[in-house]
């Protein structure tokens, strides 16, 4: 007679476990929770968290391939330094991918319906803007997004999504201050009327403006919230 033994949990579920650990802990470093230095234990974040010490370690190998964490043996997981070299790249193959797809954009005939709902937030009374920074911050990572989709090459779309991906942790700091979301809404409404006219020279001067000067911000902003974290964390 075989014994029987309990089931083994489902890879699918192993998988959920991590993906949830995973998107915790980088909200926990895009929020300046955990900042450069902060070390733990696989041990530590398991008992914190509320889960087993497989999908911990799923989750933190995975954050380390994206440049968010490191391992030391022996000493344990900490939190990498921004390496505001390596979003300076980032943010310049990000002009690179946009200028071309709008480029691609305004040479269309027809304008994609993927613009409509870019209408509908962008071009909008100032009394009906948003002043939610996640929200705004979504609206903006959308926008681009949206635009690069729009051109039609679903793998500069990849490519570009995947720099977003690796830039967030700036980039959203760039709607905490109240300035800021209004130019946004300004310079957003001018490069889309410049696509919807087909002005191609435009849109490009346009949206290389507006993606230099943001980079220009956001590492000030970003600079003073980490001294701001660091003076916090160490009361």
């Amino acid at each position: 007679m075989i014994a029987m033994t309990a089931t083994p949990p489902l890879p699918t579920a192993r998988a959920n476990l991590a993906a949830q650990v995973y998107a915790t802990l980088k909200d926990e470093i895009h929020d300046f929770k955990l900042v450069a230095g902060d070390r733990f234990s696989e041990a530590e974040l398991g008992h914190r968290l509320g889960v087993s010490r497989t999908p911990v370690r799923e989750a933190l190998f995975r954050l380390r391939a994206e440049g968010f964490l490191e391992l030391e043996p022996k000493l344990g997981w900490f939190v990498r330094p921004i390496d505001f070299a390596r979003l300076e790249q980032l943010y310049d193959l990000r002009i690179v991918l946009e200028l071309a797809s709008v480029l691609r954009l305004c040479a269309r005939t027809e304008e994609p319906p993927e613009l409509d709902a870019l209408k509908r937030i962008w071009l909008v009374p100032v009394a009906e803007r948003l002043d939610d920074a996640r929200q705004v911050g979504a609206n903006d990572e959308q926008f681009h997004a949206t635009l690069v989709r729009a051109a039609g090459n679903a793998e500069t779309a990849r490519v570009h999504w995947d720099v977003t991906e690796r830039i967030r942790i700036i980039r959203r700091l760039d709607f905490t201050r109240p300035d800021r979301i209004e130019a946004t809404y300004a310079e957003h409404a001018k490069i889309l009327r410049a696509v919807i006219q087909r002005k191609a020279d435009q849109a490009q001067l346009l949206l290389k403006s507006h993606i230099d000067q943001s980079k220009v911000e956001v590492r000030k902003i970003t600079l003073h919230t980490l001294h701001e974290a660091r003076s916090r964390l160490a009361k």
